[in-house]
């Protein structure tokens, strides 16, 4: 859902008590306009139309705020991959193409939400909420490269999927920041987006020697056939927070 929307049904609901709504609106506007890091605390209340010390009711500074926005981000964005992935169907190949393009389709939709995920250089492993929500997100790559390696042939040396799991968010969120921003930062291609980075994927893909052609769709609403060979192995331990972590 976008921002602005949003943004909207806040400013009609902060005349009835949703200071909480509408100063996260504000924020998301000013984002959109001045990225992450162009706007104080100050600037957040002046423009949800309250005073300096009224966010102090909801947020201990400004970086709880941005933490606020960055979770909801990183919980629509998982809303966004886990459609695209849809269990890997009706093949994994084609599936996970379907991922690649909600991830541009948030950056470029989204940009506030994006910015406030990734360039607010927040502390992720200091908020247990905003941690667990960007780990769940990437959980959805995360499956979809357990499945990726799943497809090796027999003798292919297999990666291990969380190694392909960062190979290949790391191609997508450089194209992303890259060229398929909304904002004054989008880059113009002779391609589109989605088209570099299916074939960046492809590419890498094929590399590691796996089979990339799409599969005819099963038959009678049957599942894909799996490869033989064991389950993935849930990770154990502590997330290790890939995604939001300050570079």
């Amino acid at each position: 859902m976008s921002w602005r929307k949003e943004q909207r049904r806040a400013e009609r609901g902060y005349h009835h008590g949703n200071l909480k709504e509408a100063l996260l609106q504000a924020a998301l506007g000013l984002i959109a306009e001045k990225g992450a890091a162009g706007f104080t605390f100050a600037d957040a209340a002046r423009m949800a139309g309250v005073s300096p010390a009224a966010p102090y009711r909801h947020f201990r500074d400004r970086d709880e705020l941005l933490s606020s926005i960055a979770q909801r981000g990183f919980e629509q964005f998982e809303a966004a991959l886990t459609q695209a992935w849809d269990d890997g169907r009706p093949d994994t190949v084609t599936a996970f193409e379907r991922v690649g393009k909600a991830y541009l389709a948030f950056a470029r939709n989204e940009p506030a939400f994006y910015s406030a995920m990734f360039e607010s250089g927040l502390p992720v492993d200091l908020n247990p909420a905003l941690q667990a929500a960007s780990e769940r997100a990437f959980g959805i790559i995360r499956a979809a490269a357990e499945r990726l390696a799943a497809l090796a042939p027999p003798g292919t040396p297999r990666p291990p999927a969380m190694m392909m799991a960062l190979h290949i968010w790391s191609m997508s969120h450089g194209v992303a920041s890259l060229f398929a921003r909304g904002d004054a930062a989008r880059r113009k291609l002779p391609m589109s987006a989605e088209d570099l980075l299916e074939a960046e994927v492809l590419i890498y893909l094929r590399g590691l020697g796996f089979p990339t052609e799409r599969r005819p769709p099963p038959q009678n609403g049957a599942a894909e056939p799996k490869p033989a060979g064991p389950p993935p192995v849930p990770p154990s331990g502590p997330p290790s927070g890939p995604w939001g972590t300050p570079k």
